[in-house]
């Protein structure tokens, strides 16, 4: 065998293999923090109900339901990972952009309950609960895309 032709093979092979595996560690770490965060935020919404927050959001007495936690948490977790794959791929630095984008969607995703015309019990533990899965998801996910430059 020839090393010139071994470490030309080899060379090009490991750089994609180290990002192949990269993005696949980040994507399954994402997902383990995604179900962390529904868990942890459906149970922070039955721990509000139990002390007597009614989740009643419209005028017409419409209540979010349990279920309705764990989903919503899901879908902007998957769309928190989307993002960071993303910057992984088309980022000299990843991981500060990512906080950058994650905390101003946050910041952003804590206006509709206040909006909502809920009332003062119900806004405060929406508000809360907004900030379960930021704290679940953004680190994680930061430094799953943490890398020596950053």
């Amino acid at each position: 065998m020839n090393s010139m032709n071994d470490t030309g093979v080899v060379g090009p092979a490991s750089g994609r293999t180290s990002h192949t595996h990269r993005l696949r560690g980040l994507v399954g770490t994402g997902f383990i923090a995604t179900l962390a965060a529904m868990v942890a935020t459906t149970l922070a919404a039955a721990l509000a109900q139990a002390v007597g927050v009614d989740f009643e959001v419209s005028d017409g007495g419409e209540t979010v339901p349990l279920s309705g936690f764990a989903v919503v948490t899901g879908f902007f977790s998957v769309v928190g990972i989307v993002i960071a794959v993303a910057l992984l791929r088309w980022s000299a630095r990843p991981a500060k952009r990512f906080v950058w984008t994650a905390v101003s969607l946050t910041a952003i995703s804590l206006v509709p309950p206040l909006l909502s015309g809920a009332n003062t019990a119900t806004t405060t533990a929406l508000l809360g609960l907004h900030l379960v899965p930021a704290t679940v998801m953004i680190p994680t996910l930061a430094l799953s895309l943490r890398t020596r430059t950053d």
